[in-house]
């Protein structure tokens, strides 16, 4: 038997390889939050000057204001978030690696602002972080996937 071949033969059984259906769909929520938190961070960043006081917060670091020092890695960290998103999202090559780092740079700053920050600054209280739990399924997921993503 002879197989055809159609024009549309390349967008059949798509929804076996796509990359996309590797993600549970938790992870797909939260990537459509880091898309749109990415673009309004270049947002911020694009029009900080004109504004005067503007609440910024991530992993239990705040900032009044997206030029200060806090608020730049608020930012970027916003940032770094939307372009793994995006990589996510359209099934990029590069993506669960960049979310592998994303992952771990999160659980990492969350462990210093739990452990290390409360007891140098004595105006800083201990407080859990409950993004660690979400962080390291995020972290195993992206390490269980890897091989298959990056082979598709």
């Amino acid at each position: 038997m002879e197989e055809r071949s159609t024009p549309f033969a390349e967008f059949e059984n798509t929804a076996l390889t796509r990359r996309r259906n590797l993600l549970p769909t938790w992870i797909k929520i939260f990537l459509w939050f880091f898309l749109i938190g990415g673009a309004i961070a270049a947002i911020l960043l694009m029009a900080g000057s004109f504004l005067t006081h503007i609440s910024l917060s991530l992993y239990g670091i705040k900032a009044n204001h997206p030029y200060s020092m806090i608020g730049l890695l608020i930012s970027s960290l916003f940032l770094y978030k939307g372009i793994v998103a995006y990589g996510l999202w359209f099934e990029q090559k590069w993506a669960v690696q960049a979310a592998i780092a994303d992952a771990i740079i999160g659980i990492a700053i969350c462990l210093i602002m739990m452990v290390i920050i409360p007891f140098t600054f004595p105006n800083i209280s201990f407080t859990l972080r409950l993004e660690l739990i979400p962080l390291y399924f995020y972290l195993v997921k992206m390490q269980k996937i890897k091989k298959t993503w990056e082979n598709l």
